[in-house]
């Protein structure tokens, strides 16, 4: 593999793009005994499995012995024989049952076929069977499954809230009565809103069960994460102290060639600019000539026409160097396949006849696709974990793997490839929700008494906050308080299913519909406030490989009309915001700075959209604008925020003494002005890039606010805000790791080589004010003071 490493630095296009080469060694298999009932090590043994890996036996030992378990090793260290075991054990001895739970349809089927071989072999008479419960399925086939009765049932989160919940009594009493088992696979994938509503989701489960007697074990399995038991448990809700964790994964692994890969800068740029060479282009060059080598390769991207359009692309190349075998081997992987073809493109990676094959994140979860010479990510995928998760899909037995990480231009990208030691050695991140959010309490309360009354007591599931949440429904007639002879009890009396009235993917209810202007047909359809941003007369707006403008933004109907384009640029929005301190909630002095205090608190933020630029998509600059006269929108939400102390603020204005106008003359400043408002700016975007870093969520679920002056502190003060209703609890956590955020962000920012802010440092493609004013050196001054670092 050292010689495959070498053979790629002499590329024709090589120039000098390989940052980091690190080699993992590889790992031998642990294994220790178990002991299975005979008809289940029969059928393991058919199928390979003659023996467990440790953790394998850990997990199961745990789960048999009653307490909740949290298994958190990496991609295809075989967690689901954790939970098959047991759940199987269990049908085969008495008739228990298990709720399988997963986040994609494609997985809840992988694991329906994998399990309905696995009880096939066991014969006849062993009381376990499987049924697949989700959305697809019609009418008919939902019923069959119910008349069936499995003991393992397969689902997702979704179909838990929509179709069994608020059914429990009528239709689903023989299976909650007898539930013992709750997997939540991927458990690290519930989080922000998504992973809210599916805790409080599971809150409502766990009240149903109570209902009917039962008081399931859950089993969670994860990536590595920062923290896989607190999230397990805010996730199931149950006790941290009731979870067991296993984590030291025993499976075997060759060793793998890890390449970090720049992309050069611009030719004919001067260096200094931030702008790349497109990863994209740079990880097609690695896919067609390891392809041409002979290596099996699988390419991760982010988006879906993106693994269409460069799959192509790469069959395409490789028919023109005459590798038709190879270009026949091409294909593309992504969630809106039908079933069929993912299991062909499935197939064909275990018997070698697809030979490479453009994916989405869809290939990262645990789909069994056997291992791969090499694994190539396209653009740093958001997250460490992300990360590990893909590359977890190249080797092969012993052999060596290469996996190549192709970064992008913009900061956290920038950030990983300046500080590798970060990537390799920083603390894994974070996954986050909240529970207690405000704004999806009552929903979830009202469901909860659809699905069985409400008593005094139900704080001990959804927290402390549901008196009010309840007095407040029963205030507008959706419950309706009645005294029985147990006590108080209240039941839910609006009209209709509130399960059906809220989405688990979605805070905001309000939503506009994209029309094709041709045939009136709804091509999409937004949030109201992603409508505003994205569906703006004016706006270019891409959709299934399409490129359309917005003519019309009708806020009286919510509907966008939009024209097909041939339009070459994108659209960009510009706004005016402010921040209004509601509470302070907790506050502590910085370590380097005691005399200046982070806070938490709950705000409310106030924007307007103002105008949108077109900009050029090739070099990203502005090409024209226009304005835009269109509604505020408010945002109650949680935020943390910081002054900057009075001595470093004329420190900062010292600096940018001299005038400083920007090219399109936006501002006109003294130099001491500029630069201050622009150091201020500039380590607000830099702090609320390196988010992820720290905890799973993308930069666009962070807003940010610099002001010289801000009423509630009387002071200049920065301000980092939660992007959800309510907020899902990551200004929070981000309180708590301030001071790494802190170090961080001036590592990014000083350690950039441009002039003076560029894409890899601190401009921002979601700044409402077209990224001006930004100011480096300022920025890293304060930075400095803050954290108690060089400048």
């Amino acid at each position: 593999m050292n010689e495959l490493v070498a053979w790629l630095r002499d590329r024709p296009y090589y120039d000098g793009q390989i940052r980091d080469h690190r080699r993992v060694p590889a790992r031998g298999p642990e294994f220790a005994d178990a002991t299975l009932e005979p008809r289940l090590e029969s059928a393991l043994a058919d199928r390979g499995i003659d023996r467990l890996y440790r953790h394998q036996v850990e997990a199961i030992e745990a789960v048999r012995d009653g307490g909740n378990v949290v298994l958190a090793t990496q991609t295809a260290s075989g967690k689901s024989l954790a939970y098959t075991v047991p759940a199987f054990e269990r049908a085969m001895d008495h008739g228990g049952r298990t709720l399988y739970l997963g986040p994609q349809n494609a997985l809840v089927a992988d694991q329906d076929e994998t399990l309905s071989d696995l009880a096939h072999g066991l014969g006849f008479g062993s009381r376990v069977s499987v049924g697949q419960y989700t959305g697809r399925l019609s009418k008919t086939e939902k019923r069959d499954v119910r008349d069936r009765g499995p003991t393992v049932l397969l689902s997702n989160p979704d179909m838990l809230h929509y179709a069994l919940l608020p059914h429990a009594h009528r239709l689903w009493e023989w299976f909650f009565s007898s539930l013992e088992t709750v997997v939540i696979d991927e458990v690290h994938g519930y989080r922000g809103v998504f992973g809210s509503h599916v805790a409080l989701t599971l809150r409502r489960l766990n009240r149903v069960c109570e209902r009917f007697g039962s008081d399931p074990q859950y089993v969670c399995c994860s990536a590595t994460i920062g923290n896989p038991v607190e999230h397990a448990a805010r996730i199931t809700g149950k006790g941290e102290d009731t979870f067991r964790l296993v984590d030291e994964d025993t499976s075997g692994t060759g060793a793998t060639h890890w390449v970090l890969w720049n992309p050069p800068e611009y030719e004919g740029d001067r260096g200094g600019s931030g702008r790349r060479r497109s990863s994209h282009v740079e990880t097609q060059n690695l896919f067609v000539d390891l392809l041409s080598r002979g290596h099996q390769t699988l390419a991760f991207t982010r988006a879906r026409q993106a693994a269409e359009r460069y799959a192509s692309e790469s069959a395409s190349e490789l028919r023109e160097r005459g590798e038709n075998e190879a270009a026949a081997g091409v294909a593309a992987y992504q969630g809106a396949l039908k079933h069929e073809r993912r299991r062909e493109l499935e197939a064909g990676l275990h018997d070698g006849s697809v030979t490479g094959v453009w994916s989405t994140n869809a290939l990262e979860l645990g789909v069994d696709v056997g291992g791969l010479d090499a694994v190539l990510i396209d653009g740093y995928p958001g997250t460490r974990m992300s990360a590990f998760q893909q590359a977890g899909r190249a080797g092969r037995g012993s052999d060596d793997a290469l996996v190549v990480m192709v970064g992008g231009e913009d900061q956290l990208d920038q950030y990983l490839l300046t500080h590798p030691e970060e990537f390799w050695d920083g603390e894994p991140e974070r996954a986050v929700c909240n529970p207690e959010n405000a704004e999806l309490l009552p929903s979830h309360v009202a469901s909860a008494a659809a699905e069985n009354w409400l008593k005094p007591d139900e704080e001990r599931h959804f927290g402390p906050t549901t008196p009010d949440v309840v007095a407040g429904l029963e205030a507008e007639g959706t419950l309706e308080r009645r005294d029985t002879a147990e006590g108080v009890r209240w039941t839910y009396s609006g009209d209709g299913s509130p399960q059906h009235e809220m989405s688990l993917r979605t805070i905001e209810s309000r939503e506009v519909d994209l029309l094709d202007g041709r045939s009136n047909d709804v091509v999409a359809s937004l949030s109201f406030g992603d409508a505003l941003r994205d569906a703006h007369p004016g706006a270019i707006y891409h959709h299934q490989g399409q490129s359309y403008e917005v003519t019309e933004l009708d806020l009286d109907r919510d509907v966008a009309t939009l024209h097909p384009t041939w339009a070459d640029y994108y659209t960009r929005v510009l706004h005016d915001k402010e921040i209004t301190v509601e509470e302070d909630l907790k506050a502590k002095p910085l370590d380097a700075r005691p005399d200046t205090e982070v806070r938490f608190a709950d705000v409310t933020m106030r924007k307007r959209i103002t105008g949108f630029e077109r900009r050029d998509p090739k070099r990203g600059e502005a090409i024209g604008r226009g304005s835009l006269d269109l509604p505020e929108t408010t945002l109650r939400t949680k935020a943390l925020y910081y002054t900057v102390p009075a001595d470093v603020e004329r420190e900062m204005r010292a600096l940018g003494e001299e005038t400083r106008e920007d090219g399109a003359g936006q501002y006109d400043l003294s130099g001491g002005e500029y630069g201050f408002g622009g150091g201020i700016h500039a380590a607000e975007h830099g702090m609320i890039s390196l988010f992820p870093l720290s905890f799973l969520c993308d930069r666009g679920d962070i807003g940010g606010l610099s002001t010289p002056h801000h009423p509630h502190t009387d002071r200049s003060t920065i301000f980092v805000y939660d992007g959800h209703p309510g907020g899902v609890g990551l200004t929070e956590s981000g309180y708590d790791e301030v001071e790494t955020l802190l170090r961080r962000t001036h590592g990014l920012i000083r350690d950039c080589d441009c002039e003076d802010g560029c894409p890899a440092c601190v401009q921002s493609p979601q700044c409402g004010n077209a990224n001006d004013p930004l100011s480096k050196t300022e920025a890293v001054h304060l930075l400095a003071a803050l954290s108690g670092r060089e400048t």
